[in-house]
């Protein structure tokens, strides 16, 4: 699947990198990264992330979060 054919608002990874980089396409030349803007190809190549691997990634980001409120 290519970085056009996803929808405004749909989640993806770039196949290749970390599992840690999720990104959000935020229009059609542009995604969004830890809620910077970045540019990027139409023709890239993506992989979009169902809605339980969504949920997953927030679950994680939540859980790290909370651990770094925690005093030591």
């Amino acid at each position: 699947m290519t970085f056009q054919e996803l929808s405004t608002g749909d989640y993806f990874r770039i196949p290749g990198m970390s599992t840690g980089y999720v990104y959000r396409k935020a229009s059609d030349s542009h995604c969004s990264l830890h809620g910077m803007l970045q540019p990027i190809r139409a023709y890239t190549r993506v992989k979009r992330l169902t809605s339980a691997e969504v949920h997953e990634f927030f679950a994680i980001q939540q859980a790290y979060r909370e651990k770094l409120k925690k005093p030591a």
